[in-house]
């Protein structure tokens, strides 16, 4: 997986600061570092969330990605204790 250059709680605090509104979001995103599509990204994906929430929810799509491989390897009749993906 690839690693993230932000941590939950740098992108929440963006995201806060974005909607303080003192910044435009143009200044905000190069004062970080990052692309503006970042941030709009991370926008529609997290919204208003807390940084406990934005954690749960990438916990919560690692274990959704995880199962929808564990059916996908049922469905084709791999055994997943015996399969190495290679």
């Amino acid at each position: 997986m690839k690693q993230r250059k932000f941590s939950e709680e740098q992108i929440i605090k963006l995201l806060q600061e974005a909607k303080k509104g003192e910044q435009s979001v143009e200044e905000l995103c190069r004062e970080a570092a990052c692309n503006t599509a970042s941030f709009y990204t991370w926008k529609a994906k997290s919204g208003d969330a807390t940084v406990d929430e934005a954690r749960r929810l990438r916990q919560l799509e690692r274990e959704n990605e995880r199962l929808l491989k564990l059916v996908g390897q049922q469905r084709f009749g791999v055994d997943p204790l015996r399969w190495t993906g290679s």
